[in-house]
């Protein structure tokens, strides 16, 4: 939902009653109606002025050079499923769109001037269904449907002589060729890019509003994007938590987005607007997984390794809402083994969540390595044998078998 995220490791590159919800957080007279958005341009749409075309020409470079980047996801499977998706709910000219996914574990997504959008890894984990996923990207499709851009570049150069398309995208070119060099780091070079789309909260509305209209047009309930945005926020309230801060104001989402719990109101109230009662709306939650399933566990791994416990756990937890599983259990462990703040406690709840992940059928093979190294720890070889060979059964190359293997006798 358009969050810009600094890179370091936050990152660069997510009726009545209606009434009533709007107008407790003050925001019902700003709230735009989904009706009144209407497409601005339709199939096959080329810029014909010559400030839009210099902006087409430059993002078209950038395009190029994120297309050949080794920091892509290059899955054929998962891109020919988010590419149908795009074109189910990317509007009049959704067979224009391109999506890439870049693997980078923070929610973002972005569309760029000339159709092409970038999804992070990091929102694809954080989806629980294909109805959520569905709405980022059709609020994504809003802003390209709705020339937000070129109107935004123009307002901000009809307050000051400084821009033009040479200072709005200077570095751009450079910035995309040097995409990844084996560091998330790197990727600050894009930071400037993503700066010069930080829509104002007027522009944020039409692509909500947008957004909802067009996921329901697609059969989807529009009160998924009202639900990703409270997971969101639960997220920045759980990490600050946990870092014993209050939630940041520079964050990408809070930056130059509405006050999020009023934005999450106006999302709810435009669902009640759209959603049609009676009617029976499917969330696509087994086709979700089926396509993230083969990049699913790489996800939870980056996001558990960004060191931010709060977060983890609670993405973990939101996403057990649906059924726990051993993936799932197994990195719950990981995130209290790697907390170690209470040294003892934390690794006696890890143990007991890789108890819990090797019950499942799809535990992974490290949940089996660190049950039984904890088995052995708690002086109950046998059993731990018993984990540890299942372990090398399962992964068989892998870089301790000697090790273990030698501890198993």
């Amino acid at each position: 939902m358009c969050v810009r995220c600094e890179i370091s490791r936050r990152s660069l590159l997510v009726g009545g009653g209606a009434l009533a919800a709007a107008s407790i957080t003050g925001v019902a007279n700003a709230r735009i109606r989904p009706a009144d958005m209407v497409p601005l341009i339709g199939p096959g749409y080329r810029p014909t002025e010559q400030d839009e075309q210099g902006l087409w020409h430059q993002m078209e470079r950038v395009e190029e050079e994120i297309a050949g980047s080794n920091l892509l996801i290059k899955d054929p499977a998962l891109n020919a499923y988010l590419q149908g998706l795009i074109g189910k709910v990317g509007g009049p000219a959704a067979r224009d769109m391109r999506i890439y996914v870049a693997r980078i574990p923070q929610f973002n997504a972005m569309m760029f001037p000339s159709g092409f959008t970038i999804i992070f890894s990091g929102l694809l984990l954080r989806m629980r269904n294909e109805a959520q996923l569905a709405g980022v990207i059709a609020h994504e499709s809003g802003h390209f449907l709705r020339r937000h851009m070129i109107r935004q570049w123009r307002d901000m150069r009809r307050k000051s002589d400084i821009f033009s398309i040479g200072a709005m995208v200077a570095g751009v070119g450079g910035a995309g060729a040097g995409v990844y060099t084996g560091d998330f780091v790197r990727l600050a070079e894009l930071g400037g890019m993503l700066s010069l789309f930080q829509y104002s909260r007027t522009l944020e509305a039409e692509a909500d509003a947008m957004g909802a209209r067009l996921i329901a047009e697609a059969g989807y309930s529009p009160v998924e994007m009202a639900n990703t945005w409270q997971q969101l926020i639960a997220e920045m309230d759980a990490s600050a938590k946990y870092r014993r801060k209050r939630r940041e104001r520079d964050f990408g989402l809070f930056d130059t987005h509405p006050a999020p719990e009023s934005r999450m109101a106006d999302l709810r109230a435009t669902a009640a607007e759209l959603t049609a009662p009676g009617r029976a709306y499917d969330t696509g939650r087994a086709r979700y997984l089926e396509a993230i399933g083969p990049i699913r566990q790489m996800m939870l791994d980056d996001q558990v390794k960004l060191n931010d416990p709060g977060a983890s756990q609670y993405v973990v937890e939101t996403l057990a809402l649906d059924g726990w599983n051993g993936l799932l259990r197994f990195y719950e462990g990981e995130i209290w083994r790697l907390r170690n703040r209470d040294s003892e406690g934390d690794m006696r709840r890890a143990e007991q969540s890789y108890a819990l992940a090797v019950a499942y059928p799809d535990a992974p093979p490290e949940a089996w390595r660190w049950h039984g190294l904890s088995l052995f720890k708690q002086g109950r070889q046998p059993e731990g044998r018993v984990a540890l060979t299942r372990y090398l059964a399962m992964k068989p190359e892998a870089a301790d078998a000697p090790l273990i293997r030698q501890m198993i006798g």
